[in-house]
């Protein structure tokens, strides 16, 4: 971590990240905000794996669904705002606005702990946030939250994470939590087809 201003450090990790997921973390503050995820996280079926083959499902309630290249269905969740068809029950992405979160968080956490207690139950779940941790920190926020301190916020996340074991990732932006969330079910989708060609090697 490099020294220097309060919160300075916080974007290295952030960029390792972004190096694992979509190839270079350079790559992605560049782009437009309309760009969809195939631009950052390849969709090229060439390895002939046929687990690769599925069907994005996006909750009817989803006011802003994100766009993907990939096949999509709208229907009800249980919980989470985006899963994989005969998958609703094993993995599912809640998206949160900055604005949407601190609302859930702060002030309707009793109704989001119990949908945070189906996505626990889940094989993989998870929570992206549209917004970057280190200028929430700066507090280049404060018209968002209205009063709400960045610590608290982050105080929730992370109690979220722990409690629940279900991960809140800050993505940055709408375009990079479109690309995470694309990226996540499509690594589900992946590691379950191994299981499974393990399972019957």
């Amino acid at each position: 971590m490099t020294k220097g201003a309060a919160g300075a450090g916080w974007r290295a990790p952030w960029a390792l990240f972004w190096c694992v997921f979509a190839g270079s973390a350079p790559s992605l503050w560049g782009q437009t905000p309309r760009a969809r995820p195939g631009f950052f996280f390849r969709h090229n079926n060439t390895d002939g794996n046929p687990g690769m083959d599925f069907q994005i499902v996006i909750d009817s309630r989803e006011q802003e669904p994100y766009a993907f290249s990939c096949s999509t269905v709208r229907r009800k969740l249980d919980a989470g705002d985006y899963s994989i068809a005969g998958h609703e029950l094993s993995v599912a992405v809640e998206r949160k606005s900055l604005a949407d979160f601190v609302h859930t968080v702060i002030h309707d956490f009793q109704r989001f702990a119990a949908e945070l207690d189906k996505l626990r139950a889940m094989d993989a779940a998870c929570v992206v946030v549209e917004a970057d941790l280190d200028a929430l920190l700066r507090d280049q926020h404060r018209e968002t939250l209205r009063g709400v301190a960045p610590t608290s916020l982050l105080g929730m996340a992370l109690y979220i994470s722990l409690r629940w074991m279900v991960p809140v990732f800050w993505c940055g932006s709408r375009q990079a939590a479109c690309a995470f969330t694309d990226a996540y079910l499509r690594t589900f989708v992946r590691t379950q087809a191994e299981r499974g060609g393990a399972q019957h090697g």
